[in-house]
Order: structure tokens, then C-alpha cells, then sequence
């Protein structure tokens, strides 16, 4: 049973022109032998990008990657010709399989584009890739589930809507990781008070109950192992 508290302020960072990343793994040049994983979690990212920069065409194969808009709107265009706009308040899954190429840019116009994006390895491999959109309606409030699925079993994300006062528990789970996109939750009996870019990742722990200080937004997956 562990409780461990990863600060946005600790994380590694890039920095590039037209993009900021924050990085919650080890990723690229940015490595710690300590933080390469969460269970199948592999790579969680925070980007901050301009409109019309971001990630130009590159490949993927076997991993199942899951975007999160926060603010703005982010276009992707893949290699099949295939051409979405995902605007903030909703989630992407590609489910890479036996090879993707695709490029991911911030819609010009659109406001500051920032989105979080979590890569997990899959159950199976070489599978038919595929790629879907689907939002969270915002008026639900609470832990909201996921309108898709990963190929991950066991592994579920819900979506943490919460006003200035509001509770919840974080679910009892063998791995859960609680992401704070944005907003603040209150001191606890866990830790000084969380802010966006803040995480728990709990393991073998039981249920937690937070609060949030203000409007707060989370990421919570939980795994079954």
C-alpha cells in the first residue's frame, strides 16, 4: 500500500517553438530509472501548444494513446487520410495496433490548446489500428466514466468534475493515477494542498476521499494490476 504524490513542478520539461511539454515519465533524452511506468502506463504528457504547431506526421505502433483537451482544439490528421478536430471537453483514443502515421496540431483560432495525453502498452499487439472522438458532457458532475474504451484490460478513466466545496472519493484500485488538470483540491490527510500538474498515484490503496478549493478538473485511471 503506497500513496506518492508526483508535483507538476517536478516533472521533466521540453521545450520547443510553439510547444511546452511536461512530462510525468521518462521520455526521450529526459530520463529516470524511477520513472519510466504506472502499471501500463508508459507516458503521460501535458502539452501547452500555438495554434498550428505541434507534432508534424510520425508513427506509432502497439500502444493505445488517450487525449484529453483541456483548452483549445486539437486537429488529427492521419497517413489513411482520415482528418478530426477534437475540441476541448472531450477524448480521443488511437489504438495504434500494427502501425499508425498521423500528425497532432493545436487549431489555429482556437484559444491556447492544451491537452494531456496517456499512452499505455496494450493487451494485444499488431491489431487492426482505429481511432475514435467522443466528449464528457460537462453538465455531469462527479467521476464521470469515459464515452471509449482502451485495449487495456482492467483499465478504466473517468472524468473528475468538481466545484469549489465538492467530494469525492477516489476509487479503492490495485494502481490508480489521479491527474489534476486544472483547479486545486484542499489539504488532506494524503498532502499539502494539490494543483494542476499534480498527481497521486496510489497502489493497493483504499478509497480517498478529496475536496476540491475550486472549479477542479482530474484524470483518474484505475488498473487491475
Amino acid at each position: 500500500m503506497t500513496v506518492e504524490i508526483r508535483r507538476g513542478t517536478a516533472r521533466f520539461v521540453t521545450r520547443v517553438p510553439g510547444r511546452l511539454t511536461r512530462h510525468s515519465f521518462s521520455f526521450g533524452e529526459h530520463y529516470d530509472p524511477e520513472r519510466l511506468s504506472f502499471g501500463p502506463i508508459v507516458c503521460h504528457d501535458d502539452h501547452l501548444v500555438s495554434g498550428g504547431e505541434g507534432f508534424e506526421e510520425h508513427a506509432h505502433s502497439d500502444l493505445e494513446i488517450v487525449t484529453w483537451v483541456v483548452s483549445g482544439a486539437v486537429r488529427h490528421v492521419d497517413a489513411d487520410g482520415r482528418e478530426e478536430v477534437v475540441p476541448a471537453g472531450s477524448l480521443a483514443v488511437l489504438s495504434a495496433g500494427s502501425g499508425v502515421r498521423h500528425a497532432e496540431t493545436a487549431v489555429p483560432g482556437a484559444g491556447p490548446t492544451r491537452f494531456v495525453q496517456t499512452w499505455l502498452r496494450p493487451d494485444e499487439t499488431g491489431t487492426t489500428p482505429s481511432y475514435a472522438v467522443a466528449p464528457v458532457d460537462p453538465a455531469m458532475t462527479g467521476l464521470v466514466p469515459a464515452p471509449l474504451a482502451v485495449g487495456v484490460a482492467g483499465a478504466t478513466l473517468q472524468v473528475a468534475q468538481l466545484a469549489a466545496g465538492d467530494a469525492l472519493s477516489l476509487p479503492a484500485a490495485p494502481r490508480l493515477h489521479a491527474y489534476l488538470t486544472r483547479g486545486a483540491l484542499l489539504r488532506s490527510s494524503l498532502a499539502e494542498p494539490l494543483a494542476a500538474g499534480d498527481a497521486f498515484c496510489f497502489t493497493d490503496e483504499p478509497a480517498h476521499p478529496v475536496v476540491a478549493a475550486v472549479d477542479t478538473q482530474m484524470l483518474v485511471w484505475t488498473f487491475a494490476s
